[in-house]
């Protein structure tokens, strides 16, 4: 068995003035001007006020695009892979203002101050503006000039959690400056251009699946996504049936680390390793089976090899679960997730003890199908298939039991597939 990642647990007490874990299904309220009590417990303004309050201006376009979960298939989007998220009722909202001046102002709901910038020039800061930046650049790249603007933001989805806060923020400021700028792309196009401003601007080195998850999602369905082809196909949820608690583990991470991209030169390196022991091309680790497993035992260094497994059995695992939710069988989708964790922990190591414990805890107790962490790991949170009767009790076990081990409790959230990114009606009033 493989070494485990480990972080240090949080030491301290909870206090008394903070709120338990939230198990709740949260959105934003229709009226665009109204405010709502976040994920985190804080109150986010709809964006439309918040460019009002901070920038003085009314919007000439709002666009949401939502966060998301991945049910399975993680670290494969950059081998060419396969991944099954849903987009979640948890979204960025973006509110834009057009200006004449060529100058660009952006805030946030999660910053205290401004950014300005020339549309015209995107340059990198180091700062969350090369989010939006990325954007105005990716658009330029494609023949899509940017004018001036005003952008407020404002998020439920909790950044640093795994649930794709970046790509939701990137489509969501896509969406809206195609709109204000007469681009005319289709969500695949959207997509296409926010993976380009993550990965070309930003310096991520990323696969498809998060802005693909965040600009194709379907209520009730998971999105089976071919990283390579860019194919898709829905899959039908067995909603009624099941619940999906995401809890999150605390521990806040940024893809930017070493980390990650210490996982993605592993799995190149098991490419080229992989190519030599086989004595054919391997252009990816996607194209390999299970079948090449046992004579790449033989030959591969062992780290390697435990990076390379990953991938080729979450490819596998994928399948597996578009059959089991299919056919409605969530016992069959409960071990796949459990096979996944495992996976993730052992092979990829990419898990940590907050994550491992919420797992344990979950698949533990009565009506849970099956847990994995979602999304990158070294932190974030982990997803648990549930039934309905039993959503609210796994919650509290959830939180009650990591508290025991961490001494605090991690917010609980039911989240349900979402459609993808588009552009929102305007309000009458603020």
């Amino acid at each position: 068995m493989g070494r485990r990642t480990r972080l240090a647990p949080r030491a301290g007490r909870r206090p008394a003035s903070e709120p338990p874990g939230e198990f709740a299904r949260t959105g934003f309220p229709s009226r665009e001007g109204s405010a709502r009590r976040g994920s985190l417990g804080v109150v986010t303004p709809a964006p439309a006020e918040l460019l009002a309050n901070r920038l003085g201006r009314r919007p000439d376009v709002i666009a949401r695009a939502p966060g998301r979960v991945n049910l399975i298939g993680e670290h494969t989007d950059y081998e060419g892979g396969l991944a099954l998220p849903i987009a979640i009722d948890r979204e960025t909202r973006v509110a834009l203002a057009r200006r004449e001046d060529g100058r660009a102002r952006a805030v946030s709901c999660q910053e205290s101050g401004e950014v300005a910038f020339n549309p015209a020039t995107p340059r990198r800061r180091g700062d969350w503006s090369d989010y939006v930046q990325g954007v105005v650049a990716a658009l330029a790249e494609r023949g899509i000039p940017v004018g001036g603007f005003d952008l407020a933001i404002a998020s439920d989805v909790p950044p640093g959690a795994g649930l794709s806060s970046s790509a939701a923020l990137q489509l969501a400021v896509a969406t809206a400056l195609d709109a204000a700028f007469g681009g005319g792309l289709d969500r695949v196009a959207l997509a296409r251009v926010a993976h380009a401003a993550e990965r070309g601007f930003v310096g991520i080195a990323c696969g498809i699946l998060d802005p693909f998850a965040s600009a194709l999602g379907r209520s009730g369905h998971a999105l089976r996504l071919d990283c390579a082809s860019e194919a898709t196909q829905y899959v039908s949820l067995p909603g009624a049936r099941f619940r999906l608690l995401v809890a999150h583990s605390g521990v806040r991470r940024s893809l930017a680390e070493n980390a990650y991209a210490e996982r993605v030169a592993e799995c190149r390196a098991a490419r080229r390793a992989a190519a030599t022991a086989l004595g054919r091309p391997v252009a990816r680790l996607r194209a390999l089976a299970p079948g090449d497993l046992p004579e790449l035992e033989a030959a591969l260094e062992p780290g390697l090899l435990r990076r390379l497994r990953h991938v080729v059995t979450e490819n596998a695992r994928v399948d597996a679960m578009c059959g089991a939710l299919r056919s409605g069988d969530l016992e069959a989708a409960g071990v796949v997730l459990r096979e996944g964790q495992r996976s993730l922990r052992d092979d990829f190591e990419v898990s940590t003890a907050e994550l491992d414990a919420l797992c344990e805890l979950g698949d533990a107790a009565a009506g849970v199908f099956g847990s994995r962490l979602t999304g990158a790991g070294f932190g974030g949170c982990t997803i648990h298939l549930v039934a309905p009767e039993r959503a609210a009790a796994v919650a509290e076990v959830l939180a009650e039991g990591f508290a025991l081990r961490f001494a605090r409790r991690p917010p609980v959230w039911s989240v349900a597939a979402a459609e993808g990114a588009g552009v929102l009606p305007l309000p009458p009033t603020l």
